[in-house]
């Protein structure tokens, strides 16, 4: 069963800085910031979330449909996803505009700071969704805002269920408009922070927020996610990484197997067990499209 995965294609600029940003940044200097880091290592990676997720899913054997905008310069990501055999249907090009692009910098402890130009996402809501029978699962990954709006009306439209996945788009949208995008969602996922803002904007709790759609899942990083279904939560415990090499699109990776285990009629905590299987093993290595996930494969 297809999934269609709605969100950015971006390139990926990754600079890993050596030491600490917490010994670069003086608190009492904010006001006046200036600060330069030394980074030795760089490299340019496919990335954006869409991408990320269409890659994790594609590499657990699911068939991932992603749906975004690239611009002129992105017609290599195009063909790098035909080659791999996923469905470029729904990757249009903006010829005036460049692909997303993401400058993440990231220090010894895995804090990251991340510049973001959104080119040829902003012009995402020019494409639209249509039902179709194949496709029954679909999934709201950060785009652009107005983009976001329309492809989660037009999948609730469609009758096909859905993840919301504000991630790092959650900042766009008031408690209102997040209130709507929960309405709409089957399912909702967030990392702690984003779960934190989220609860503030609607002003009510993760349980409340857990009651109007079938299971909110909070990611916890190292510690692994917490299951909220219906006022209750459980928590599912993490898969310790080999090593960590780079978190950059770890969260994507979970979001992948949540949809190859939704795709099979999994429980939430089954699906977020395969998660955390397939993050600790990203962050083992560099980049956001680099694994393979052979061996994670369920028979």
């Amino acid at each position: 069963m297809p999934a269609l995965i709605c969100g950015s294609l971006a390139f990926d600029t990754i600079m890993s800085f050596p030491g600490r940003f917490a010994q670069q940044i003086l608190p009492e200097q904010l006001h006046i910031l200036n600060v330069s880091f030394l980074v030795p290592q760089l490299r340019r990676e496919f990335g954006g979330c869409a991408g990320n997720i269409a890659y994790s899913l594609h590499q657990l054997g699911g068939v991932p449909l992603p749906m975004a905008m690239i611009g002129s310069d992105g017609r290599d990501y195009r063909q790098r996803f035909q080659n791999m055999g996923i469905s470029t249907e729904f990757i249009i090009e903006q010829a005036d505009s460049y692909t997303a692009q993401a400058m993440i910098m990231t220090d010894q402890d895995n804090n990251q700071i991340t510049a973001f130009h959104p080119g040829a996402m902003s012009h995402a809501h020019q494409t639209r969704i249509e039902p179709r029978s194949e496709i029954r699962l679909g999934i709201i990954s950060p785009d652009g805002r107005q983009a976001m709006i329309e492809h989660a009306q037009q999948l609730h439209a469609a009758g096909i269920p859905f993840i919301f996945d504000p991630g790092q788009g959650l900042p766009m949208f008031d408690g209102a408009e997040l209130a709507q995008f929960v309405q709409m969602a089957t399912w909702v996922t967030v990392n702690d922070y984003e779960g934190r803002m989220l609860s503030e904007r609607m002003g009510v709790s993760m349980a409340e927020i857990s009651k109007r759609v079938e299971g909110l899942v909070v990611t916890l990083g190292g510690q692994g996610c917490e299951v909220w279904q219906g006022g209750h939560t459980t928590r599912v415990e993490p898969v310790r990484a080999e090593r960590l090499t780079d978190p950059t699109g770890c969260g994507d990776a979970f979001r992948g197997a949540l949809l190859f285990g939704l795709e099979r009629g999994w429980s939430l905590a089954r699906c977020c067990e395969l998660g955390n299987r397939v993050g600790a093993h990203k962050i083992a290595t560099p980049g956001c499209q680099n694994y393979t996930l052979d061996h994670l494969r369920p028979a």
